[in-house]
C-alpha cells in the first residue's frame, strides 16, 4: 500500500507528486465547479494513482492513499485525489486497456465504477461514498475520463437521458440513441475499441453529455481529468460543449 510505503522511506513522496497542469499537451482538465473566468494562482496540485495502480486501483487502495495525502501533503497545499482512468472495467481475465466488453455501463450508457474494486458503488451509487470519505479528509475528489461515448455503450445502443425532463431524449418524434451520436469514424488513437467522439451538432449528443457530467456533479466529483481530446483526437466542439453543460 501507499501509506505502508511512505512510512519506509519519505523519498517515495516525490515518485507519488502529480502536477496537475490545465494546459499539459497530453490532458485536458477542467473542474466541475469552476464557475470564474480568472486565472488560477498555481495549477491544482494533488495527486493521481496512475502512476503507482496504473488502472486496478481498488476502493481500499485509494482511500488508503488519501489518507496519507491528507496528512503529509494537504497542508503543503496539495488537495486533489484523482482515480485514473478504467474505474468501470471489470479486473478479470481477458480485461486490458484497449478491451472490449468489460466495462460496467448504466441503462444510459455512462461509466459506473466496478462494484469488484468499488463495492460502495453497488446499487447505482457510484462514487458517492468515496467522495464523501474525501471530503471529510479535507480534500477534493476527482476523476479521470475519456472523451465521448464507450464503443459497449455504442454496440448495445443504449438510450440518451434526457436529464432535464427525465427519461429517454425526444426529439423530432423518435427516441433517441447512442448509435445516432457516436461517430465510429473519430474513435480515440489511443483506445479505438474503447471510445468515440460523439456528435455534439445533434441535440441528442449535447443530452448525452449533459447527462453524464450531471452525473459527476451528483456523484460529488471536484475535478475532471479529461483524456482523448488532444491530438489527432483534438476535438473542440465537444471540450465546448463539456465546460457549457458542467
Amino acid at each position: 500500500m501507499i501509506r505502508h510505503a511512505l512510512e519506509r522511506t519519505g523519498t517515495t513522496l516525490r515518485s507519488l507528486l502529480f502536477f496537475f497542469l490545465l494546459l499539459n499537451l497530453s490532458i485536458y482538465s477542467i473542474s466541475i465547479n469552476a464557475r470564474s473566468n480568472e486565472d488560477a494562482s498555481f495549477p491544482p496540485r494533488g495527486w493521481n494513482s496512475y502512476d503507482s495502480f496504473c488502472w486496478t486501483i481498488s476502493e481500499t487502495e485509494f482511500l488508503q492513499s488519501a489518507e496519507t495525502i491528507s496528512k503529509r501533503l494537504l497542508p503543503h497545499g496539495y488537495q486533489y485525489v484523482v482515480v485514473d482512468y478504467l474505474w468501470y472495467r471489470k479486473k478479470v481475465q481477458g480485461a486490458y486497456v484497449d478491451s472490449l466488453g468489460f466495462d460496467v455501463i448504466d441503462e444510459w450508457g455512462r461509466m459506473h465504477p466496478d462494484p469488484a474494486r468499488w463495492p460502495s458503488s453497488k446499487g447505482g451509487k457510484g462514487f458517492t461514498q468515496v467522495a464523501e470519505k474525501v471530503h471529510k479528509m479535507g480534500l477534493k475528489f476527482g476523476i479521470h475520463v475519456m472523451g465521448g461515448i464507450s464503443t459497449q455503450a455504442y454496440n448495445a445502443n443504449t438510450l440518451v437521458m434526457d436529464s432535464v425532463k427525465g427519461g429517454a431524449y425526444e426529439e423530432s418524434g423518435r427516441q433517441w440513441r447512442a448509435k445516432d451520436i457516436g461517430m465510429k469514424e473519430k474513435a480515440c488513437v489511443w483506445m479505438p475499441h474503447g471510445f468515440m467522439s460523439v456528435n455534439t451538432k445533434l441535440g441528442a449528443g449535447k443530452a448525452f453529455l449533459r447527462s453524464l457530467y450531471r452525473q459527476y456533479a451528483e456523484w460529488g466529483i471536484d475535478f475532471i481529468k479529461h483524456d482523448c481530446v488532444f491530438g489527432d483526437d483534438f476535438n473542440l466542439d465537444e471540450i465546448s460543449i463539456v465546460s457549457e453543460v458542467t
